[in-house]
């Protein structure tokens, strides 16, 4: 297994370069960069001082010459090329890039004008916390609920929760978001909730209980809007792993010696079905961390990465979007190599090293 540990992790550095790669050609391509944005926002800003250039001299009866409503002049142009390091072809800036990525030096953001480290630090709390507990509740909720969908399969209980598995699948996370703000935050019906952020502004001051309180308060509706949109796809995976293991022979053999119906479920087929469940949980977390967190994010102003990462794609700030994408990427990758750990950790028959593994 040693082995194995050592080659994934190994692998992990081309895996990160090429995906580094690929996404810092697409971002020299696409259109609106951070040179462009920077331009434009300096001949609006110039083309404002021209129309009140233009008042004044109306005004006064006298005509003002304004040479920003003619554009930026070439030198200007070249000052914001090297502020933000386009003054270099663009392998010298992928090379630069890599070479701080080795000591998680991810630059300085563009527009924020912080270190990215530091903004990552700020937004990770957030994030981590939403996913975190939002994972934790849907395999709470989950696991059980699939395991009696499985045992009841084909009765009343398994037919009338599909009804509400089926709509939890089919709606989208932010529309459930958006139905509890309307009823739950002061849409149209009760102000029960928080509408935004993670925690009040007098958090400071309230005591350890008053604290988590107010935590719990204003996580309510975004773990809720989780809840409700990621239970449904884990929830039908646990049921039908557990229906093709209740259908294998070791389990009538334990059925024959007369074992009961929970020893069975638990002592046999639990262990066996969980499998697929554990080996599901890295892409459910990246999934939940780097999808469901961005709408989320977004719908109830919660300062994450999730939103970080949204802002800055829309600025173009290359630095963070690269140091997002990495963070994401490396953390996908470890947890990933954490599933097959636990896979052979559950089940000791499974030997990657022995089935010449990758």
């Amino acid at each position: 297994m040693g082995t194995y540990i050592l080659k994934r992790l190994l692998l992990i550095i081309p895996t990160l370069f090429f995906i580094l790669l690929i996404n810092f050609i697409v971002v020299q391509i696409a259109p609106g960069g951070p040179v462009e944005q920077a331009i434009q926002q300096a001949e609006n800003f110039q083309g404002l001082g021209a129309t009140a250039g233009a008042e004044v001299a109306n005004t006064s009866g006298k005509a003002l010459s304004y040479q920003g409503a003619r554009g930026l002049s070439p030198e200007m142009v070249e000052k914001i090329k090297v502020q933000y390091g386009f003054d270099k072809p663009a392998y010298e800036r992928f090379w630069i890039m890599l070479k701080g990525y080795l000591s998680f030096d991810f630059g300085t953001s563009f527009f924020k004008d912080k270190p990215v480290t530091q903004l990552l630090l700020e937004k990770m709390p957030v994030t981590v916390s939403l996913g975190l507990w939002s994972t934790l509740l849907i395999y709470l909720v989950s696991i059980p609920l699939g395991i009696r969908k499985a045992k009841q399969h084909g009765m009343l209980f398994d037919k009338s929760t599909s009804l509400f598995l089926a709509v939890g699948y089919a709606v989208p996370s932010f529309v459930f978001a958006i139905l509890l703000i309307v009823f739950f935050a002061g849409g149209s019906y009760f102000q029960w909730f928080p509408l935004q952020g993670l925690v009040s502004d007098e958090f400071q001051s309230l005591s350890l209980l008053g604290k988590i309180k107010d935590y719990i308060w204003h996580m309510t509706l975004p773990l809720t809007t989780m809840l409700l949109g990621g239970f449904a796809a884990l929830t039908y995976l646990t049921k039908y792993s557990f229906m093709e293991e209740l259908n294998k022979q070791y389990v009538l053999a334990a059925r024959a010696k007369g074992l009961n119906e929970n020893k069975v479920l638990y002592g046999h087929v639990f262990r066996n079905a969980m499998l697929i469940v554990i080996a599901g949980l890295p892409e459910a977390l990246v999934g939940i961390f780097l999808v469901g967190n961005l709408f989320i994010e977004i719908i109830f102003n919660l300062d994450g990465l999730g939103l970080l990462g949204f802002e800055a794609i829309s600025q173009r700030d290359y630095p963070v979007i690269f140091g997002t994408l990495f963070i994401f990427t490396l953390l996908g990758l470890i947890l990933r190599l954490i599933s097959d750990v636990l896979y052979q950790m559950i089940d000791p028959r499974i030997s990657f090293e022995s089935r010449g593994a990758k």
